[in-house]
């Protein structure tokens, strides 16, 4: 009877495990090149990019983060907190603030992990600090945060990034000493080559971001992954997509399926972009039918969609 029960509880677990991803994973923290949970296991995380939140809010709700949880069994969820644009945080930081907030709560409460973005393409030092502060302070003790200190550094040197970098870094430290964070690399988070001849060192729980676009970005992005691995550096790749890197144009399948198998061969998280609604745009999950807070039907979703949906859902130990 005792066997018995225990097989349930082990059936129980598998079968939900990815619902309740922070209860089974609890902390996590950078050992080498790797994510690993509280019992010092690797840990791939695998989910969904929110788009950017001043042109998407309806999606920053409870009911979005819900069932990207439960229907397309996303392990972690990015909130995409625009900053310059019309809306943005700079013009309305109470208002991106309560979006964040809003899917923080939601993503807590869904047992996930949340990549809190400052969606930026420039330095904002002091506005970042300001906004990192504030979710830090609270936030950081639930271990369900991840802090995105800089989406895409466009312009923007590595010494220059590295600078920015710390001072983030040293403000979130301040008030949270362990929940892990992601630093951006030069050209859109591609020149992570030239971030593993310099890292920032003296910090712990620190990864490096790698975004890249399958229908652009191939071997050579690859393969500077590859060098950045063998240097010791960590990575993350917190924004992917299999079409071209404006978002648009054809799903390259085939690439994109090389990158997806690169990352868990590396044992990578990764994070497909985006939840929006876009119409006549590759890169949006949704339809314009979908309502706000889900359920999505297989209608709502176009090709992306359910490419996207499919494969995290394999990965997740669901059925396509």
């Amino acid at each position: 009877m005792k066997k018995t029960g225990s097989v349930f509880i082990l059936i129980f677990i598998i079968l939900s495990g990815f619902a309740q991803t922070v209860k089974v994973n609890g902390a996590l923290k950078v050992v080498g090149t790797k994510l690993v949970n509280q019992k010092g296991q690797p840990v791939i995380l695998r989910g969904m990019s929110l788009g950017w939140h001043n042109w998407w809010p309806r999606f920053y709700n409870a009911g979005a983060i819900s069932w990207l949880q439960k229907d397309w069994g996303c392990t972690v969820i990015r909130a995409a907190i625009g900053v310059e644009p019309d809306s943005g945080y700079i013009k309305y930081p109470a208002w991106g603030m309560e979006k964040a907030k809003t899917v923080i709560d939601a993503a807590i409460k869904d047992g996930v992990y949340i990549i809190v973005d400052w969606h930026s393409h420039h330095i904002r030092q002091e506005e970042a600090k300001q906004f990192f502060t504030e979710i830090a302070t609270a936030y950081g003790k639930y271990p369900n945060i991840i802090y995105e200190i800089f989406n895409e550094p466009a312009e923007n040197t590595w010494p220059e990034v590295k600078a920015y970098s710390i001072e983030l870094i040293k403000t979130i430290r301040a008030i949270d000493p362990d929940n892990v964070i992601l630093v951006g690399s030069p050209h859109w988070d591609q020149d992570v080559q030239i971030v593993a001849d310099d890292p920032i060192k003296g910090y712990k729980n620190l990864m490096y971001t790698l975004h890249y676009y399958a229908g652009t970005h191939k071997q050579d992005l690859r393969d500077r992954g590859d060098y950045a691995l063998k240097k010791g550096i960590p990575l993350f790749i917190s924004e992917s997509g299999g079409m071209d890197h404006t978002g648009d144009g054809p799903i390259n399948t085939p690439e994109w399926i090389k990158w997806i198998e690169w990352s868990e061969k590396n044992k990578i998280s990764w994070v497909d972009w985006c939840v929006t609604d876009k119409k006549n745009v590759t890169c949006s999950v949704l339809q314009p039918t979908a309502s706000s807070t889900g359920p999505w039907s297989m209608n709502d979703l176009p090709p992306w969609g359910i490419q996207a949906r499919s494969l995290i859902r394999k990965y997740s130990g669901l059925k396509p």
